[in-house]
């Protein structure tokens, strides 16, 4: 059985879109014709959704400068410091959606000590409730993003808003896997990531900093997508962030013995401009781990 997982073929990550990658048109055209050539063979089609509340950690208009209200611009790094020195602080204004998960110290507290001051319990009347300190949080939160050694907070344009036009999966892949499911009787799977508007999640497994359940590491995707599957086929957008990274997490929890299961459609995904780097990387490492990584008119269902 063949199972093709499309990571983030939405319409923010193609040309057109507030995230655009210039390359992604022709991943999708390339993608969708691989659908189409080999829909008797691929048993199930899984597709994750980048998912965010306009008030993002990583989107600008979460931070403010502190003293006139100034947002950083995309593509602005936010290091600890930065919060700690009052430079790029969390808007003061900022409120959880209704029914929103709020930090959970048990599972924030799974990645090292929780901060004392994370939460205030206590009110001026008297009365005891519990209350995020978001400047905390968030010195937290830029404090072990970076201890990870992969990134610090990088602001993007505000992108996969749920419920928007660019969070939609492009028209060639939708039209491919709408064929498909009309001629094979299958039903599209849906992930949604990124909910949680404070933490970052650029795998579908897990968020970068995981504080609560729906962003701990998702155990049961990940059984999903090793039953009955011989074949485990990747692609999407972008090679540099989301594939790469849910990629890496796929192969640190699969079988040693059953990696050459999972393939990486090497021209069916591109890098974000200016992150070339992180995509070459991500290949040269699938390739060591046994991945295999081929192009989507030699890989054979």
């Amino acid at each position: 059985m063949t199972t093709l997982l499309l990571i983030d073929v939405q319409k923010d990550f193609h040309p057109g879109g507030s995230l655009a990658i210039p390359t992604a048109d022709a991943d999708a055209l390339r993608t969708a014709t691989f659908i189409t050539n080999n829909t008797p063979s691929i048993s199930r089609i899984v597709v994750t959704l980048d998912s965010h509340q306009k008030l993002d950690i990583a989107h600008p208009c979460f931070w403010t400068d502190g003293t006139d209200g100034k947002h950083p611009d995309p593509f602005t790094l936010i290091s600890t410091e930065d919060v700690k020195s009052g430079k790029w602080i969390p808007r003061k204004d900022l409120k959880h959606p209704p029914n929103s998960p709020f930090v959970d110290s048990a599972i924030l507290g799974q990645g090292g000590e929780v901060p004392e001051n994370l939460h205030h319990h206590s009110n001026e009347d008297g009365s005891t409730t519990t209350k995020l300190d978001i400047v905390a949080y968030c010195i937290e939160y830029t404090r072990r993003l970076e201890s990870k050694g992969r990134f610090q907070l990088c602001i993007w344009p505000e992108h996969c808003i749920i419920g928007s036009e660019g969070h939609t999966v492009v028209d060639v892949i939708m039209d491919a896997i709408r064929d498909w499911s009309d001629e094979t009787g299958g039903n599209v799977e849906w992930v949604l990531k990124g909910q949680n508007n404070l933490t970052e999640s650029y795998s579908a497994l897990s968020a970068e900093v995981p504080i609560s359940e729906d962003t701990s590491f998702n155990y049961d995707l990940l059984d999903s997508l090793k039953k009955d599957t011989n074949k485990l086929v990747i692609c999407g957008q972008a090679l540099s962030h989301c594939v790469n990274y849910t990629v890496r997490d796929i192969v640190e929890h699969w079988p040693k013995h059953e990696i050459g299961k999972l393939t990486v459609l090497s021209d069916c995904a591109s890098s974000v401009p200016g992150f070339e780097e992180a995509g070459e990387k991500f290949v040269s490492d699938m390739k060591e781990a046994g991945v295999n990584v081929e192009t989507s008119e030699m890989f054979q269902c």
